[in-house]
């Protein structure tokens, strides 16, 4: 089953992931869905030191837009911050220092967050892809407390801050990839299979699907999304993937190009119109199973998946 799912979804991604993909989705967008002023409306940005992070919040601040670049490195933030400011004439982009694999931090963070801003829309856009089985100091595998764990957190503790604003929005930078792979609430750290950090990424990916639809069912104030930005050229597909890259580097999306349906999902009057906790691509909601693949979970896996997040995430709470 899994070398059909592998190959059906290659085959997929050379016609709808690549650079060409975008070009012919793009014909039919609406070029008005991003002609928007978002000035005094609030983004935070994860991951945005770079990438597809670094571009949304670019587009978000040419916008008008208040961004809070949420980073782990100081240095590279900074310089994320002053490029955006140059290129935008923006002067409301803030740099916050967090490393997302770091459960206790994102309490932190948040809490000290809530009490000094406002937020109207999350983009959760920060992953990695690390090939071998690592812990974090606080004992997870660091793919999963990052890409799954992290987000869970940093969304729920500022869940009561969107709640307050206008037209909240939480965006999560998913993958295609995912579509490989089905829920397996039971291994969730990958501690009783042969670690493939490729697949292990897939896995996460698919957790924030779920979640995403999770989220939509439980807070119907706020429109939650999930997306795929396409294969794109960015540092993290050169450094995790070298060998897809060097195959495939011809025929990826530009940044903006992978960025362009995270920004249409944080600012445009076209996106809050479609249902709450759907997956995208190219500006339009798609299918989160691949056809005959036998990737659907039961909604009892779904909800064991929140549930077990909801009792790691306690254990790091500052009290």
């Amino acid at each position: 089953m899994s070398i059909y799912r592998n190959s059906v979804w290659f085959m997929k991604g050379l016609n709808q992931y690549c650079r060409s993909g975008y070009e012919s989705a793009s014909k039919r967008f609406v070029p008005g869905d991003l002609e928007v002023d978002v000035t005094g409306r609030s983004f935070m940005v994860t991951g945005a030191n770079s990438g597809i992070g670094k571009t949304t919040a670019k587009e978000i601040a040419k916008r008008g837009g208040i961004v809070h670049l949420v980073c782990r490195n100081k240095d590279r933030g900074e310089e994320a911050k002053r490029e955006i400011t140059t290129e935008t004439g923006n002067q409301n982009v803030f740099v916050h220092i967090l490393d997302m694999s770091d459960p206790k931090g994102i309490w932190k963070f948040g809490e000290k967050f809530k009490n000094e801003h406002r937020l109207n829309v999350l983009i959760n856009n920060a992953g990695c892809m690390v090939n071998t089985r690592e812990l974090t100091a606080n004992g997870l595998e660091k793919n999963f407390a990052t890409n799954t764990l992290g987000p869970y957190i940093l969304t729920t503790v500022l869940l009561p801050l969107l709640e307050k604003e206008d037209d909240p929005r939480v965006i999560t930078v998913s993958s295609g990839g995912m579509l490989v792979q089905k829920l397996n609430v039971s291994d969730l750290q990958t501690e009783n299979a042969t670690f493939d950090g490729t697949m292990v990424y897939a896995q996460n990916k698919r957790q924030q699907v779920v979640m995403t639809e999770q989220w939509a069912k439980a807070h119907p104030s706020i429109h939650f999304s999930s997306m795929h930005p396409g294969w794109a050229d960015t540092p993290a597909v050169q450094s995790s993937m070298p060998d897809f890259y060097e195959k495939m580097k011809n025929k990826l999306r530009t940044e903006a190009q992978g960025a362009d349906t995270v920004v249409w999902l944080a600012v445009s009057s076209a996106a809050r119109k479609q249902a709450s906790g759907l997956f995208f691509q190219d500006r339009e909601p798609v299918a989160t199973h691949l056809p005959l693949a036998w990737t659907k979970s039961s909604p009892g896996d779904e909800e064991k998946l929140m549930q077990v997040l909801e009792e790691l995430s306690q254990k790091f709470k500052p009290q």
